[in-house]
């Protein structure tokens, strides 16, 4: 048989299959109406096992792939159900008030939390997100988040993750036990200096102070000098501020370019950072649920039962939607014999009918869902 014939044979089945589609998802439709009425759960696991229990007995060889291509039926029938089952969810309550909160523009000015003094990433971050903010320095992540949970500050700025060093656990594990919105994201390129006061030369120095994260990162150049002491402190700022002050010739920092001018300070070395592709990404924070225009990024967090294919069932979801899934990463819960927590982010908006849907059956069947924000990054 020829090829053309073969797949004119293809087109053939396809139209059938498109058909038998098209009616079984009306049937889906009317499961719903009855689920709906008679306040029963969208999913049905026995019957869902019950029905690829017979479809790979009968599949022969081909029974993966005819699995997989019922699961996949599934999650479809699920999600479309999820859009026309009208019982509240939280994730639903909560998206449909951060869109009624939200505006076609997003502030230009507010009062605004960081962490560090001046001269700080974070600061570089609230004047990006912010052109005319007004910023209040704090001492710590968890203090940004105080200052915005008293009303002292609308908004606060956290660093969430670097292209070099990874992520930041602090300011996701601030994410998971607070209740905040994540309005905004922004994403600098980092460029650490080893500064000192004028006139001292790398061999003089000592003690090296930063905060971790940029220690992390410049971990080649740190695990090469001898007989130098790294001291962490709370931001690269301000190791600047404190070498400035100190007055020691054996003292620097690894800072920033634009803190050195701050600080009175000099460069000694410029190629220090492990990687020159050197980003940090901030997020914006505020105490209540908004979603701006042009929000087209989600973040969750999700904790799953402790069975086989509790994630696949999750990322089947959003594959069967075509959502694109841009993070995913682990954490474990503290005290817990290996349970995890999952952080998510989706390049989807929460506009759109069938990712709501999407997200309320989510919430539905993880064991912890907590919606973190829809938002732009700038």
């Amino acid at each position: 048989m020829e090829l053309s014939e073969i797949r004119t044979k293809i087109d053939a089945v396809d139209d059938q299959l498109l058909e038998l589609f098209l009616e079984r998802m009306a049937l889906s439709e009317e499961v719903a109406a009855y689920k709906n009425e008679h306040c029963l759960p969208i999913l049905n696991k026995a019957r869902e096992r019950e029905i690829l229990a017979k479809v790979t007995r009968k599949a022969g060889d081909k029974e993966r792939y005819a699995y997989h291509l019922y699961s996949t039926l599934f999650e479809l029938a699920r999600s479309r159900q999820a859009e026309l089952i009208s019982a509240p969810t939280k994730v639903g309550m909560r998206v449909k008030a951060a869109l009624a909160s939200g505006g076609e523009v997003f502030p230009q000015t507010g009062m605004v939390a960081c962490q560090g003094v001046e001269g700080a990433n974070s600061q570089a971050a609230c004047d990006r997100i912010f052109p005319r903010g007004n910023i209040v320095y704090v001492k710590s992540f968890g203090a940004v988040v105080s200052a915005v949970e008293s009303g002292l500050c609308k908004f606060g700025v956290l660093p969430i993750e670097n292209s070099s060093n990874g992520s930041v656990r602090a300011v996701y594990q601030l994410l998971q036990e607070h209740d905040l919105s994540v309005v905004r994201s922004t994403r600098l390129c980092i460029r650490h200096e080893l500064l000192a006061l004028p006139g001292a030369k790398q061999e003089d120095i000592t003690e090296i102070y930063s905060h971790e994260q940029a220690i992390g990162q410049c971990s080649k150049f740190l695990g090469g000098l001898k007989d130098v002491k790294v001291i962490p402190c709370g931001n690269t700022a301000l190791a600047a501020k404190m070498v400035a002050e100190s007055g020691n010739p054996h003292a620097a920092a690894i800072s920033s370019h634009p803190c050195a001018a701050l600080y009175g300070l000099e460069c000694v070395n410029g190629n220090i950072q492990d990687s020159d592709n050197n980003y940090t990404r901030f997020i914006c924070v505020t105490k209540d649920p908004v979603i701006y225009a042009g929000a087209n990024k989600i973040s969750l967090i999700i904790a799953l039962d402790n069975k086989p294919g509790a994630l696949y069932e999750v990322l089947s979801k959003l594959a069967a939607l075509d959502i694109d899934m841009t993070k995913l990463e682990s954490c474990p819960v503290a005290g817990s014999d290996f349970e995890f927590i999952f952080f998510l982010e989706l390049e989807a908006s929460v506009k759109d009918p069938s990712v709501q849907a999407c997200l309320q059956e989510m919430e539905r069947s993880c064991a912890q869902f907590q919606f973190l924000g829809g938002y732009a990054e700038v």
